[in-house]
């Protein structure tokens, strides 16, 4: 029960920090320094969580959801977002590479939830990947990491993908 309680007090402190610096710069973008301070809460927790039982991946869903939720006035753009293959690393966590393809017709900066999901489909872990900002038209590489170690098959699936 401890454990649970140390690990609510986290979420709400990412959540709280994505609420309190998703400020906004002169033209009404997010200020790059609060989404790296959001980035580096929401990754911090998530850290933490991955540790916890079965209830780690929706966990780590919930923390991935706050950080998206602190991008004010982002586009929903799944559809500019592929990932590669899973590997696992010595450390026993995944990484998967992400591409990011800008098809507006105006620089943006990406924040994208991916999930890890088992063979049947339940969520198992779910990181943010923040990608600096990408000219229109121009393509990016960024990689995501599980929080935890996962067990294969796992499956990588773009939960959420906002460009601001």
């Amino acid at each position: 029960m401890e454990r649970q309680v140390r690990v609510a007090a986290v979420w709400l402190a990412a959540a709280l920090a994505g609420s309190a610096l998703a400020g906004c710069s002169s033209s009404g973008k997010p200020a790059g320094a609060a989404s790296s301070a959001v980035a580096s809460a929401v990754e911090s927790a998530t850290g933490q969580v991955g540790s916890a039982a079965s209830s780690a991946g929706e966990s780590a869903k919930a923390a991935a959801s706050s950080a998206l939720a602190s991008v004010k006035g982002g586009l929903d753009v799944k559809g500019d977002v592929t990932l590669g293959s899973a590997t696992t690393e010595s450390d026993g966590k995944l990484s998967v590479p992400v591409t990011v393809t800008n098809h507006g017709s105006q620089p943006g900066k990406y924040t994208i939830q991916v999930n890890f999901d088992d063979a049947s489909g339940n969520l198992l872990d779910a990181t943010v990947v923040n990608v600096p900002e990408v000219a229109a038209g121009a393509t990016a590489q960024a990689t995501a990491h599980s929080n935890r170690s996962l067990n294969s098959p796992v499956t990588p699936v773009v939960a959420n993908a906002l460009r601001y």
